[in-house]
């Protein structure tokens, strides 16, 4: 069995990792995409202490992380949500269904007391599996016609 191809995706858009990660890695059909909280291109937090407003900026990063990989919420097999406050579970899973609609991925979901930045309240991480994608066949070179082979 060929061991799967592993790639390290930059994703257009998405902030600078600060420390020592790419935001999505795809081995074989796997889709990996780190963690993604609340952050503009910039790295700025977006949505200040509205949970609403950074759930739907969170999901925008993964479908941005996604994007760049091949693949769509609808790839989506697991989710993992890290939230500041459980009792906002709610007002996310309306704004992850608008995301996911009629997909239900598998979900861990962990109250934390912080994460990276005291600003932000949720960072949800994915794992998408996609269809391998196709080996192009190699081009043969086409043989010279009788006329061409003459001149």
């Amino acid at each position: 069995m060929k061991p799967a191809h592993r790639q390290e995706i930059r994703v257009p858009g998405m902030p600078e990792p600060i420390s020592h990660f790419t935001h999505v890695v795809r081995a074989g059909p796997i889709v990996f995409v780190s963690g993604c909280v609340a952050s503009d291109e910039n790295g700025k937090t977006v949505g200040g202490s509205d949970i609403v407003a950074q759930t739907r900026q969170v999901h925008e990063n993964i479908k941005r992380c996604l994007a760049a990989a091949g693949a769509t919420f609808a790839d989506v097999c697991k989710v993992t949500v890290f939230l500041k406050n459980v009792a906002d579970r709610e007002k996310v899973n309306t704004v992850r269904k608008e995301y996911f609609g009629p997909h239900r991925p598998a979900s861990t979901l962990v109250e934390i007391s912080r994460l990276v930045r005291d600003d932000l309240l949720i960072e949800i991480e994915a794992t998408a599996v996609v269809a391998e994608r196709a080996a192009r066949p190699a081009r043969r070179r086409a043989q010279p016609t009788k006329r061409a082979r003459r001149r």
